[in-house]
């Protein structure tokens, strides 16, 4: 099940129908499937405590992943900034919605397993994330 939460923002998510559905359909294609998932939204000064208080990183992030998941299951908590996912819409040239989903598939991403800590380990999410987008696409077409 996936849900969604916001904290300290007034922020409404829409097409969560269609978000679940992808990202079911992400989790089958890794051969995983969704368990329990929260999708918290949040401003940057939210996650930048979550980030110091539990990760000891002093830093702002778009995302913060917590994984909870039990074998072929996924499971965890998203903390979003929705300050940080507009600031890099803008920084990279993308509509907000299409980099919020970027940022949503990142962190299902880290769920299923993939690290984006080396180059190449960056080259590859990059990669699942342009490729899941597409399918995200093909799914309102």
């Amino acid at each position: 099940m996936i849900s969604y939460f916001n904290e300290d923002i007034a922020f409404r998510f829409k097409g969560k129908t269609l978000n679940n559905r992808w990202l079911r359909m992400v989790a089958g294609s890794e051969v995983k499937r969704v368990g329990g998932i929260s999708i918290i939204f949040c401003s940057d000064n939210y996650i930048l405590d979550v980030n110091m208080r539990y990760l000891q990183h002093d830093y702002f992030t778009d995302i913060i992943t917590f994984d909870y998941c039990e074998g072929n299951v996924l499971s965890g908590d998203l903390f979003i900034s929705i300050d940080s996912v507009r600031e890099n819409a803008i920084f990279y040239g993308a509509e907000f919605e299409d980099e919020l989903n970027r940022v949503i598939v990142h962190g299902l991403l880290h769920l299923i397993g993939y690290d984006d800590h080396t180059d190449e380990e960056k080259r590859i999410m990059r990669e699942k994330e342009d490729y899941y987008l597409s399918l995200r696409k093909s799914l309102i077409e």
